[in-house]
């Protein structure tokens, strides 16, 4: 439990006197974290607007931090700063219909084949399904790059200890338990992803590699790159199906 007592024990854990200390100690961590989601987004997103998002997060989790709860404080509030950055996204909605919509298609085409044809889907079958050029296609995930925040880092990575920490202050037993089972749904769609595409989602979101940095290990282009990681988000979104639909709820995008 949360409680005032809890709250202190955790302060003294930390080393600090309490949460305003724990803010003015980690202001630093909103931006170094604004700036890593900047690198992701299109430039009609002003990196001011995340971080002032980010320090709403920082204030209530140095207001709820527990230290008993094994993640430290600087993991805690990772967790609580992106999730504040990403609501703030959403709540502004920048990302145009048309892509959503054809979003949608992408992964519609991609169930279609892949139930079709037992595999992965290839380009030129997406393309086919859709009715358009492999060209367009093409022209439609660079458009959807930009415009989709996937929290894959969350599913084993290193701030798995604090997200533990979350579920258990905020989430039912029933939601925990959905949770786990989404998160077990999608550590088994990202091993299926075809080589290339579980490469570069693991270059980007693990090893944390901009999209620059990927296509020089690659040796491709960064707009390739680019490509091939937002093929890979909406094969997973087509794999996913049904838990998409509560997504919000359990705090996993």
């Amino acid at each position: 439990m949360n409680t005032p007592k809890n709250r202190l024990s955790g302060y003294a854990r930390a080393g600090t006197g309490g949460p305003d200390q724990l803010v003015a100690d980690h202001v630093e961590l909103v931006n170094r974290i604004a700036h890593h989601l900047m690198a992701r987004l299109p430039a009609s997103v002003q990196v001011d607007d995340l971080v002032q998002a980010g320090m709403v997060g920082l204030i209530e989790a140095a207001r709820q931090f527990e230290g008993g709860q094994g993640a430290t404080f600087a993991t805690y509030a990772g967790i609580r700063i992106r999730g504040a950055m990403i609501d703030e996204l959403r709540r502004s909605d920048w990302t145009p219909r048309s892509v959503h919509r054809n979003s949608r298609r992408i992964s519609e085409a991609m169930q279609t084949v892949e139930a079709r044809e037992g595999r992965a889907a290839r380009a030129p079958e997406i393309a086919e399904e859709l009715g358009v050029p492999v060209e367009t296609y093409y022209q439609m995930l660079d458009d959807h790059a930009g415009a989709h925040l996937f929290a894959l880092d969350e599913v084993g990575g290193p701030e798995g200890e604090a997200d533990r920490v979350l579920e258990g202050q905020e989430q039912s037993p029933s939601r925990r338990i959905e949770a786990g089972e989404f998160r077990e749904e999608l550590a088994g769609a990202l091993g299926d992803l075809p080589e290339r595409e579980r490469l570069v989602l693991n270059l980007y979101y693990t090893e944390e590699l901009n999209l620059r940095e990927i296509g020089a290990v690659l040796d491709v282009t960064e707009s390739r790159v680019s490509q091939i990681r937002s093929q890979a988000v909406h094969r997973l979104r087509a794999r996913l199906g049904s838990w998409l639909e509560d997504v919000e709820s359990l705090q996993i995008f």
